[in-house]
Protein backbone atom coordinates (compact mmCIF):
# COMPACT_ATOMS: atom_id res chain seq x y z
CA UNK A 1 0.00 0.00 0.00
CA UNK A 2 3.29 2.38 0.13
CA UNK A 3 2.95 2.25 -3.46
CA UNK A 4 -1.27 3.93 -3.32
CA UNK A 5 0.23 6.27 -0.84
CA UNK A 6 3.01 8.11 -2.51
CA UNK A 7 0.54 7.95 -5.91
CA UNK A 8 -1.83 9.40 -3.93
CA UNK A 9 0.44 12.65 -2.07
CA UNK A 10 1.79 13.13 -5.72
CA UNK A 11 -1.52 13.80 -7.22
CA UNK A 12 -3.11 15.85 -4.60
CA UNK A 13 0.75 18.21 -4.22
CA UNK A 14 0.34 18.56 -8.31
CA UNK A 15 -3.45 19.11 -8.19
CA UNK A 16 -3.60 16.07 -10.80
CA UNK A 17 -6.91 14.83 -11.41
CA UNK A 18 -6.23 11.85 -14.01
CA UNK A 19 -2.57 10.55 -15.59
CA UNK A 20 -2.96 8.03 -17.83
CA UNK A 21 0.34 6.19 -20.07
CA UNK A 22 0.45 4.13 -22.80
CA UNK A 23 -0.79 3.81 -26.17
CA UNK A 24 -2.97 6.33 -27.69
CA UNK A 25 -5.86 5.40 -30.08
CA UNK A 26 -8.67 6.57 -31.75
CA UNK A 27 -10.82 4.45 -29.78
CA UNK A 28 -9.46 5.60 -26.25
CA UNK A 29 -9.15 9.10 -27.21
CA UNK A 30 -12.91 8.89 -27.58
CA UNK A 31 -13.07 8.13 -23.88
CA UNK A 32 -10.05 10.20 -22.38
CA UNK A 33 -12.53 12.90 -24.33
CA UNK A 34 -15.44 11.81 -22.57
CA UNK A 35 -14.13 11.36 -19.12
CA UNK A 36 -13.03 15.15 -18.86
CA UNK A 37 -16.17 16.61 -20.40
CA UNK A 38 -18.62 14.31 -17.66
CA UNK A 39 -16.18 15.69 -15.00
CA UNK A 40 -16.62 19.79 -16.94
CA UNK A 41 -20.46 18.83 -17.03
CA UNK A 42 -20.94 18.12 -13.12
CA UNK A 43 -17.85 21.02 -12.55
CA UNK A 44 -18.98 25.07 -12.72
CA UNK A 45 -16.71 25.06 -15.80
CA UNK A 46 -18.68 27.05 -17.81
CA UNK A 47 -19.44 26.13 -21.69
CA UNK A 48 -17.16 28.54 -24.12
CA UNK A 49 -14.47 27.05 -21.29
CA UNK A 50 -15.62 23.93 -22.32
CA UNK A 51 -15.46 23.59 -25.38
CA UNK A 52 -12.05 25.48 -25.68
CA UNK A 53 -10.47 23.23 -23.77
CA UNK A 54 -12.20 20.24 -25.39
CA UNK A 55 -10.51 21.09 -29.13
CA UNK A 56 -6.96 21.38 -26.96
CA UNK A 57 -7.92 18.10 -25.75
CA UNK A 58 -8.86 16.62 -28.76
CA UNK A 59 -6.06 18.20 -30.99
CA UNK A 60 -3.51 17.10 -28.32
CA UNK A 61 -4.37 13.63 -28.40
CA UNK A 62 -3.93 13.55 -32.33
CA UNK A 63 -1.04 14.88 -31.81
CA UNK A 64 -0.02 12.42 -29.87
CA UNK A 65 -0.92 9.10 -32.14
CA UNK A 66 0.59 10.93 -35.39
CA UNK A 67 4.11 11.52 -34.05
CA UNK A 68 4.19 8.27 -32.37
CA UNK A 69 7.55 6.70 -34.07
CA UNK A 70 7.43 3.12 -32.77
CA UNK A 71 4.89 0.64 -30.57
CA UNK A 72 7.07 0.93 -27.91
CA UNK A 73 7.71 4.32 -27.74
CA UNK A 74 3.65 5.10 -27.97
CA UNK A 75 3.39 3.06 -25.14
CA UNK A 76 5.37 5.63 -22.53
CA UNK A 77 3.30 8.28 -24.00
CA UNK A 78 1.10 10.33 -21.34
CA UNK A 79 -1.83 12.30 -20.86
CA UNK A 80 -2.49 14.42 -17.93
CA UNK A 81 -5.46 16.48 -16.56
CA UNK A 82 -4.97 18.67 -13.53
CA UNK A 83 -7.67 21.21 -11.86
CA UNK A 84 -7.36 24.14 -10.48
CA UNK A 85 -8.82 27.37 -8.91
CA UNK A 86 -8.11 29.20 -12.53
CA UNK A 87 -8.84 26.33 -14.90
CA UNK A 88 -7.82 23.05 -16.29
CA UNK A 89 -4.31 21.85 -17.57
CA UNK A 90 -3.89 19.39 -20.17
CA UNK A 91 -0.51 18.29 -20.63
CA UNK A 92 0.80 15.36 -22.93
CA UNK A 93 4.07 13.65 -23.46
CA UNK A 94 4.95 11.55 -26.42
CA UNK A 95 8.18 10.24 -27.77
CA UNK A 96 9.58 11.40 -31.04
CA UNK A 97 12.84 11.78 -33.08
CA UNK A 98 15.44 14.30 -33.14
CA UNK A 99 14.84 15.91 -36.60
CA UNK A 100 11.15 16.18 -35.52
CA UNK A 101 12.02 18.07 -32.28
CA UNK A 102 13.76 20.69 -34.17
CA UNK A 103 10.88 20.78 -36.79
CA UNK A 104 8.14 21.40 -33.54
CA UNK A 105 10.07 23.59 -31.82
CA UNK A 106 10.58 25.77 -34.59
CA UNK A 107 6.77 25.71 -35.59
CA UNK A 108 5.90 26.28 -31.64
CA UNK A 109 8.23 29.49 -31.74
CA UNK A 110 7.22 30.94 -34.57
CA UNK A 111 3.21 30.62 -33.47
CA UNK A 112 4.24 32.03 -30.04
CA UNK A 113 5.52 35.04 -31.40
CA UNK A 114 2.43 36.00 -33.45
CA UNK A 115 -0.35 37.86 -32.43
CA UNK A 116 -3.90 36.82 -33.60
CA UNK A 117 -3.84 38.59 -37.16
CA UNK A 118 -0.38 36.76 -37.71
CA UNK A 119 -1.52 33.29 -36.62
CA UNK A 120 -4.73 33.87 -39.09
CA UNK A 121 -2.26 34.61 -42.02
CA UNK A 122 -0.22 31.73 -40.95
CA UNK A 123 -2.96 29.58 -41.01
CA UNK A 124 -4.60 30.17 -44.33
CA UNK A 125 -0.93 29.97 -45.50
CA UNK A 126 0.16 26.89 -44.66
CA UNK A 127 -3.41 25.61 -45.62
CA UNK A 128 -2.83 26.83 -49.19
CA UNK A 129 1.08 26.22 -49.83
CA UNK A 130 1.65 23.17 -47.70
CA UNK A 131 -2.08 21.21 -47.19
CA UNK A 132 -1.53 17.88 -45.30
CA UNK A 133 1.45 15.79 -44.51
CA UNK A 134 1.55 12.21 -44.24
CA UNK A 135 1.04 12.87 -40.57
CA UNK A 136 -1.63 15.22 -40.79
CA UNK A 137 -1.68 18.59 -41.33
CA UNK A 138 1.32 20.64 -41.53
CA UNK A 139 1.42 22.38 -38.24
CA UNK A 140 -2.07 23.25 -38.59
CA UNK A 141 -3.42 21.94 -35.43
CA UNK A 142 -0.87 23.71 -33.56
CA UNK A 143 -1.80 26.74 -34.64
CA UNK A 144 -5.22 26.32 -34.42
CA UNK A 145 -4.86 25.45 -30.64
CA UNK A 146 -3.44 29.21 -30.22
CA UNK A 147 -5.98 30.26 -32.17
CA UNK A 148 -8.81 29.11 -30.49
CA UNK A 149 -6.87 29.14 -26.87
CA UNK A 150 -6.14 32.92 -27.41
CA UNK A 151 -2.77 31.97 -25.64
CA UNK A 152 0.62 30.55 -26.13
CA UNK A 153 1.23 27.04 -26.17
CA UNK A 154 3.12 25.88 -23.56
CA UNK A 155 5.98 23.23 -24.31
CA UNK A 156 9.39 21.66 -23.77
CA UNK A 157 11.69 18.74 -25.10
CA UNK A 158 13.31 16.72 -22.90
CA UNK A 159 16.50 14.44 -24.29
CA UNK A 160 16.41 10.39 -23.87
CA UNK A 161 19.31 9.35 -25.53
CA UNK A 162 20.70 12.18 -27.81
CA UNK A 163 18.01 10.84 -30.97
CA UNK A 164 14.96 10.47 -29.45
CA UNK A 165 13.04 13.23 -27.35
CA UNK A 166 10.11 13.65 -25.11
CA UNK A 167 8.28 16.39 -26.77
CA UNK A 168 5.67 17.73 -23.88
CA UNK A 169 2.72 20.21 -24.82
CA UNK A 170 0.79 21.55 -22.06
CA UNK A 171 -2.01 24.26 -21.67
CA UNK A 172 -3.84 25.83 -18.49
CA UNK A 173 -7.69 26.48 -20.25
CA UNK A 174 -9.12 29.59 -18.32
CA UNK A 175 -12.96 30.53 -18.37
CA UNK A 176 -11.81 33.32 -19.99
CA UNK A 177 -10.31 33.16 -23.46
CA UNK A 178 -6.97 35.14 -23.10
CA UNK A 179 -6.42 38.27 -26.08
CA UNK A 180 -3.10 37.99 -27.79
CA UNK A 181 -1.39 41.24 -28.18
CA UNK A 182 1.67 41.81 -30.32
CA UNK A 183 3.99 42.25 -27.00
CA UNK A 184 2.69 39.36 -25.00
CA UNK A 185 5.01 36.38 -25.01
CA UNK A 186 4.55 32.70 -22.74
CA UNK A 187 7.40 31.13 -21.46
CA UNK A 188 8.32 28.23 -22.39
CA UNK A 189 6.64 25.32 -19.65
CA UNK A 190 8.95 24.50 -16.87
CA UNK A 191 7.30 21.24 -15.72
CA UNK A 192 9.10 19.03 -18.44
CA UNK A 193 11.17 17.33 -16.17
CA UNK A 194 8.96 16.82 -13.58
CA UNK A 195 5.87 14.67 -16.05
CA UNK A 196 8.68 12.75 -17.10
CA UNK A 197 9.67 12.41 -13.33
CA UNK A 198 6.23 10.71 -12.92
CA UNK A 199 6.19 8.55 -16.36
CA UNK A 200 8.86 7.04 -14.91
CA UNK A 201 7.64 6.58 -11.87
CA UNK A 202 4.20 4.74 -13.33
CA UNK A 203 6.59 2.56 -15.92
CA UNK A 204 8.82 1.24 -13.01
CA UNK A 205 5.82 0.23 -10.97
CA UNK A 206 3.30 -0.62 -13.96
CA UNK A 207 0.94 1.83 -13.69
CA UNK A 208 -1.08 2.68 -16.67
CA UNK A 209 -4.20 4.71 -15.53
CA UNK A 210 -5.08 6.90 -12.16
CA UNK A 211 -7.99 9.02 -11.63
CA UNK A 212 -8.14 11.21 -7.92
CA UNK A 213 -11.61 13.07 -8.17
CA UNK A 214 -14.87 12.99 -7.67
CA UNK A 215 -16.50 10.09 -8.96
CA UNK A 216 -20.38 11.05 -9.48
CA UNK A 217 -21.93 8.19 -11.42
CA UNK A 218 -21.28 10.05 -14.73
CA UNK A 219 -17.55 10.14 -13.81
CA UNK A 220 -17.83 6.45 -12.61
CA UNK A 221 -19.19 5.72 -16.25
CA UNK A 222 -17.01 7.41 -18.00
CA UNK A 223 -13.75 5.74 -15.79
CA UNK A 224 -15.17 2.19 -16.79
CA UNK A 225 -15.49 2.97 -19.95
CA UNK A 226 -12.10 4.17 -20.67
CA UNK A 227 -10.75 0.99 -18.62
CA UNK A 228 -13.03 -1.34 -21.30
CA UNK A 229 -11.87 0.20 -24.02
CA UNK A 230 -8.19 0.20 -22.60
CA UNK A 231 -8.15 -3.70 -21.36
CA UNK A 232 -9.59 -4.62 -25.12
CA UNK A 233 -6.63 -3.38 -26.34
CA UNK A 234 -3.94 -5.76 -24.15
CA UNK A 235 -3.45 -9.64 -24.60
CA UNK A 236 -6.13 -10.41 -21.53
CA UNK A 237 -8.27 -12.77 -22.48
CA UNK A 238 -12.04 -12.03 -22.54
CA UNK A 239 -13.70 -13.94 -19.34
CA UNK A 240 -10.48 -12.13 -17.29
CA UNK A 241 -11.62 -8.67 -19.16
CA UNK A 242 -15.29 -9.41 -18.01
CA UNK A 243 -14.41 -10.01 -14.58
CA UNK A 244 -11.91 -6.82 -14.27
CA UNK A 245 -14.77 -5.14 -15.39
CA UNK A 246 -17.06 -6.13 -13.10
CA UNK A 247 -14.60 -5.83 -10.20
CA UNK A 248 -14.04 -2.35 -11.22
CA UNK A 249 -17.91 -1.82 -11.18
CA UNK A 250 -18.07 -3.05 -7.71
CA UNK A 251 -14.99 -1.28 -6.48
CA UNK A 252 -16.52 1.81 -7.59
CA UNK A 253 -19.69 1.28 -6.34
CA UNK A 254 -17.83 0.67 -2.72
CA UNK A 255 -16.01 4.39 -3.35
CA UNK A 256 -19.87 5.49 -3.60
CA UNK A 257 -20.89 4.01 -0.43
CA UNK A 258 -18.62 5.79 1.76
CA UNK A 259 -18.41 9.32 -0.25
CA UNK A 260 -18.38 12.07 2.69
CA UNK A 261 -19.41 14.74 -0.78
CA UNK A 262 -16.95 17.15 -2.35
CA UNK A 263 -16.52 19.75 0.01
CA UNK A 264 -15.57 17.57 2.64
CA UNK A 265 -13.16 15.23 -0.03
CA UNK A 266 -11.24 18.42 -1.40
CA UNK A 267 -10.61 19.17 2.10
CA UNK A 268 -9.23 15.62 3.27
CA UNK A 269 -9.06 13.26 0.30
CA UNK A 270 -10.21 12.92 -3.19
CA UNK A 271 -11.81 9.20 -4.43
CA UNK A 272 -8.87 7.55 -5.84
CA UNK A 273 -8.77 4.86 -9.03
CA UNK A 274 -5.36 3.10 -10.03
CA UNK A 275 -4.91 0.41 -12.31
CA UNK A 276 -1.20 -1.52 -12.41
CA UNK A 277 0.31 -4.34 -14.11
CA UNK A 278 1.79 -6.92 -11.55
CA UNK A 279 2.47 -10.42 -12.13
CA UNK A 280 0.89 -11.23 -15.08
CA UNK A 281 -2.16 -9.73 -14.39
CA UNK A 282 -4.02 -6.43 -13.50
CA UNK A 283 -4.14 -4.67 -9.83
CA UNK A 284 -6.87 -2.42 -9.05
CA UNK A 285 -6.68 -0.24 -6.25
CA UNK A 286 -9.63 2.13 -5.11
CA UNK A 287 -9.99 5.07 -2.32
CA UNK A 288 -12.04 7.01 -0.56
CA UNK A 289 -13.00 8.73 3.00
CA UNK A 290 -14.61 6.77 5.61
CA UNK A 291 -16.42 7.97 8.82
CA UNK A 292 -14.32 6.50 11.55
CA UNK A 293 -17.21 5.45 13.18
CA UNK A 294 -17.79 3.01 9.93
CA UNK A 295 -14.42 1.21 10.27
CA UNK A 296 -14.78 -1.15 13.19
CA UNK A 297 -17.78 -2.90 11.10
CA UNK A 298 -15.80 -2.70 8.08
CA UNK A 299 -12.88 -3.96 9.07
CA UNK A 300 -14.82 -6.58 10.46
CA UNK A 301 -16.09 -7.59 7.05
CA UNK A 302 -12.79 -7.45 5.45
CA UNK A 303 -11.37 -9.75 8.40
CA UNK A 304 -14.38 -12.33 8.10
CA UNK A 305 -13.76 -12.81 4.09
CA UNK A 306 -10.20 -12.63 4.02
CA UNK A 307 -10.88 -15.86 6.46
CA UNK A 308 -12.30 -18.10 3.79
CA UNK A 309 -10.70 -19.79 1.19
CA UNK A 310 -12.18 -20.16 -1.90
CA UNK A 311 -14.71 -22.84 -1.32
CA UNK A 312 -15.47 -21.07 1.79
CA UNK A 313 -16.08 -17.98 0.55
CA UNK A 314 -18.20 -19.58 -2.54
CA UNK A 315 -20.56 -20.98 0.03
CA UNK A 316 -20.50 -17.68 2.09
CA UNK A 317 -21.28 -15.91 -0.40
CA UNK A 318 -24.41 -18.54 -1.24
CA UNK A 319 -26.17 -17.91 2.23
CA UNK A 320 -25.69 -14.21 1.95
CA UNK A 321 -27.83 -14.60 -1.12
CA UNK A 322 -30.21 -16.44 0.61
CA UNK A 323 -30.58 -14.30 3.33
CA UNK A 324 -30.77 -11.38 1.21
CA UNK A 325 -34.69 -11.47 2.66
CA UNK A 326 -33.75 -10.43 5.94
CA UNK A 327 -29.70 -9.22 5.74
CA UNK A 328 -29.88 -5.72 3.01
CA UNK A 329 -26.32 -4.48 1.71
CA UNK A 330 -26.29 -1.78 3.50
CA UNK A 331 -22.95 -2.23 5.04
CA UNK A 332 -21.64 -3.26 1.37
CA UNK A 333 -20.74 -6.85 2.41
CA UNK A 334 -21.87 -8.62 -0.18
CA UNK A 335 -20.07 -6.20 -2.76
CA UNK A 336 -17.16 -6.66 -0.89
CA UNK A 337 -17.66 -10.60 -1.12
CA UNK A 338 -18.15 -10.32 -4.97
CA UNK A 339 -15.05 -8.88 -6.02
CA UNK A 340 -13.27 -11.25 -3.65
CA UNK A 341 -15.02 -14.16 -5.21
CA UNK A 342 -14.45 -12.53 -8.94
CA UNK A 343 -10.50 -11.97 -8.10
CA UNK A 344 -9.78 -15.21 -6.79
CA UNK A 345 -7.36 -13.59 -4.43
CA UNK A 346 -7.73 -11.98 -1.04
CA UNK A 347 -8.49 -8.05 -0.53
CA UNK A 348 -5.81 -5.88 0.68
CA UNK A 349 -6.85 -3.00 2.66
CA UNK A 350 -4.98 -0.09 4.50
CA UNK A 351 -6.48 2.85 6.29
CA UNK A 352 -5.07 5.94 6.95
CA UNK A 353 -6.46 8.28 9.84
CA UNK A 354 -6.63 11.66 8.81
CA UNK A 355 -8.59 13.60 11.92
CA UNK A 356 -10.91 12.38 14.99
CA UNK A 357 -13.59 12.36 12.43
CA UNK A 358 -12.26 10.58 8.86
CA UNK A 359 -10.16 7.88 7.96
CA UNK A 360 -8.91 7.37 4.30
CA UNK A 361 -9.44 3.58 2.96
CA UNK A 362 -7.76 1.64 0.27
CA UNK A 363 -8.83 -1.33 -1.19
CA UNK A 364 -6.85 -3.57 -3.28
CA UNK A 365 -7.41 -6.42 -5.59
CA UNK A 366 -5.20 -8.47 -8.18
CA UNK A 367 -7.13 -10.18 -11.36
CA UNK A 368 -5.45 -13.15 -12.69
CA UNK A 369 -6.19 -13.46 -16.14
CA UNK A 370 -4.97 -17.72 -15.62
CA UNK A 371 -7.16 -17.80 -12.41
CA UNK A 372 -11.54 -18.32 -12.93
CA UNK A 373 -11.85 -16.47 -9.85
CA UNK A 374 -14.74 -18.31 -7.51
CA UNK A 375 -18.01 -19.49 -9.47
CA UNK A 376 -21.67 -18.84 -8.04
Amino acid sequence: MKLSQKVRNIMRDERLMFVYRGTITNENSESLLMLLEKEMEESDFGFPGRKRLFMFVMESLQNVSRHSTSQSESDMSLVIYSRTDRGYRVTTANVIGKEDSRGLREQLDLINSMDAAGLKNLYLQKLINEGFSEKGGAGLGLIEMARKLGSRLDYDFIDIDGERFYFIISKMVEQQKEVISQDSRAAVTSDGKRVIMLGRMMARAGIAMIWSGPVTPGIGKNVLSFTETRMNETDMGLKARRRMFSIMMESIQNISRYNPGPEVAAMHGMPFVMIMSEDGGMKLTTGSLIANHQLPLLIENLNLINSYDRYGLKGFYRKLLSDMDTCTDKTGLMGLVDIARKSGHKLEYDFEEINDSWSYYLLSVFVDPASGGVQS
